[in-house]
C-alpha cells in the first residue's frame, strides 16, 4: 500500500509485518495523521485476519463485592471496607445472574471484583465449584491481575498455588484488568496499595505457565505521556514474546466523572482510534484487537474495525465499573451485529479463546449471499 504521510516509511514497515521499535511507535503515536495511521491499522487487521468476518461475544460482568483495600483515584466503583455501600454478592444472586445470561445465549462470564480484606481463597474456590456444578458450560473469565495477587498476600501462599487452585476449581480464563498503564511512575500516582508493573504482568506469566490464555488491557488519557503508552505496549508485546499466552488486548479511554480525578478533561475519539490504531501497529505478536464500544459509543466502537479491531468485544449484559464513572452505552446484540454488516463484514460469536461458536452453516450461507452480490454493491460493501 502507499501512504502519504511523514511517519509513511514507519507505516509501511508495519504493514509489511516488520516490527516497530519504541522510538518508532513514539513517532507514530505522536503524529495527528489519522487517516494514514488508520488505514496502516486497517491493512495490518486484514493481513492477520482476512477473512470475511468481525467477531463479538456475549457475557456478562459480574462484580462480586466492591470491597477494595486499594485506594485508586480513577476507580468510583470500589468502596472502602467498613462503608455503608460494601456488599458481596450472596451465591444465590451470582448463579441468577449467571443463569440470565445463559439464556441471552452467553457462554462466559467476567468475573471480578476488589481487593477484600477477608475472603479467603478458600471461599473463592467454592464459589467457582458452586458455579461450575450448575454452568457446566460456562467459561469463567475472572480475577483481574491485582485480585490474583492480592489472594496470594492475603493467603500467605505462592501466586503459582493460588492459580493452580483456583483453576482446578473451575477458573478458565484471565482478563487484563487494573492493568492502567504498566509503568511505575503512572500507578503509585493514581493508585495506592495495588500491584505494580512487574507483579502484574508476573500473573500472566505464571499463568500462562500453566497452560492459560489471558488477555491484555490498557485504561489511556489521565496523565501518562505518549511514551508511557509506548512503555505499555513493549511490557505486554514482551511478555507475549515469553509466553504466547495472550489472546488479545483492550484499550479504552480514561472516564473521569465521579472520581477523584474529574478535573482532568476525558480524550476524545481521535486520541481513542490513535491510540488503538497504534496498538495494532505494535503488538505485532497480539492476534486480537477489541474495539471499545462500552467508553466510545456506537459510531466509534463500529468505526474502529477500521482502525486496528477485528472484533466488538462483548454484549456485555453487565457493566459496572466503567458505568459508575457516568458511561452510559448500551447495545443491543442486533445493534452489534449490524454494526459489523455495515462495516462491511459478517458477524460471529465467538468465545474467548476466539473460537467461533455460532452457527457457521448459517454464516457461509451469508458469506455466499455476499459473493452473489451484484459487484458495484459488494465494492460498497467493502
Amino acid at each position: 500500500m502507499t501512504l502519504s504521510s511523514d511517519i509513511s516509511h514507519l507505516l509501511e514497515k508495519a504493514v509489511a509485518g516488520e516490527r516497530l521499535s519504541p522510538a518508532e511507535g513514539l513517532k507514530i503515536l505522536e503524529s495527528h495523521d489519522l487517516v494514514a495511521i488508520g488505514q496502516a491499522a486497517n491493512a495490518v487487521t486484514k493481513r492477520l485476519h482476512p477473512e470475511p468476518f468481525r467477531t463479538f461475544n456475549i457475557d456478562r460482568n459480574i462484580n462480586y463485592t466492591n470491597a477494595c483495600t486499594a485506594v485508586c483515584d480513577f476507580c468510583a466503583f470500589y468502596r472502602p471496607p467498613g462503608h455503608d455501600e460494601v456488599y458481596v454478592l450472596p451465591q444465590d444472586v451470582l448463579l441468577k445472574k449467571i443463569e440470565e445470561t445463559v439464556a441471552l445465549g452467553g457462554e462466559q462470564i467476567l468475573l471480578q471484583g476488589g481487593l477484600h480484606p477477608k475472603l479467603k481463597l478458600e471461599w473463592y474456590e467454592e464459589m467457582l465449584r458452586d458455579i461450575k456444578r450448575h454452568f457446566p458450560q460456562v467459561n469463567v473469565h475472572g480475577f483481574s491481575p491485582p485480585e490474583l495477587f492480592h489472594f496470594g498476600k492475603l493467603n500467605h501462599m505462592p501466586l503459582e498455588e493460588v492459580l493452580t487452585r483456583l483453576k482446578a476449581a473451575g477458573l478458565g480464563s484471565l482478563p487484563g484488568g487494573g492493568g492502567e498503564i504498566l509503568v511505575d511512575r503512572v500507578r503509585k500516582e493514581i493508585t495506592r496499595g495495588k500491584v505494580l508493573t512487574d507483579d502484574w504482568l508476573n500473573v500472566h506469566r505464571v499463568w500462562h505457565r500453566l497452560g492459560g490464555r489471558s488477555t491484555a488491557t490498557m485504561m489511556f488519557g489521565h496523565i501518562e505521556t505518549l511514551a508511557e503508552r509506548i512503555e505499555h505496549f513493549e511490557r505486554v508485546r514482551q511478555l507475549q514474546d515469553e509466553t504466547g499466552g495472550l489472546t488479545a488486548f483492550i484499550s479504552w479511554t480514561f472516564q473521569p466523572d465521579h472520581t477523584d480525578m474529574s478535573h482532568i478533561p476525558p480524550a476524545g475519539a481521535f486520541e481513542y482510534l490513535k491510540t488503538q490504531a497504534v496498538s495494532r501497529l505494535y503488538l505485532d505478536n497480539i492476534p486480537n484487537i477489541q474495539s471499545s464500544w462500552v467508553t466510545q459509543g456506537e459510531q466509534i466502537g463500529q468505526m474502529a474495525l477500521h482502525f486496528g479491531a477485528n472484533d466488538m468485544g462483548s454484549l456485555m449484559i453487565e457493566e459496572n465499573v466503567v458505568a459508575q464513572a457516568g458511561t452510559v452505552y448500551h447495545l443491543t446484540l442486533d445493534t452489534i451485529k449490524q454494526c459489523i454488516r455495515e462495516a462491511g463484514y459478517i458477524p460471529r460469536q465467538r468465545n474467548v479463546f476466539y473460537e467461533y461458536i455460532d452457527d457457521a452453516e448459517r454464516a457461509e450461507a451469508e458469506v455466499t449471499a455476499r459473493k452473489n452480490l451484484p459487484t458495484e454493491l459488494t465494492i460498497l460493501a467493502g
